[in-house]
C-alpha cells in the first residue's frame, strides 16, 4: 500500500508540473498573439 500511495504521490506531482509547463505556456502564446496583432494593427 505504501508503493501505492508513493506512486500516486509521484504521479500528481509530475501532473502538477506539467499542467503548470502548460499554462506557462499557453500565456506566452496568448501574449505573443497580442503582440503580434498590436504590430499589425496600424
Amino acid at each position: 500500500m505504501k508503493e501505492l500511495e508513493d506512486e500516486n504521490r509521484r504521479l500528481k506531482k509530475i501532473y502538477a508540473e506539467e499542467r503548470l509547463i502548460s499554462e506557462v505556456r499557453n500565456q506566452a502564446l496568448r501574449e505573443s498573439g497580442k503582440a503580434i496583432s498590436a504590430s499589425t494593427d496600424g
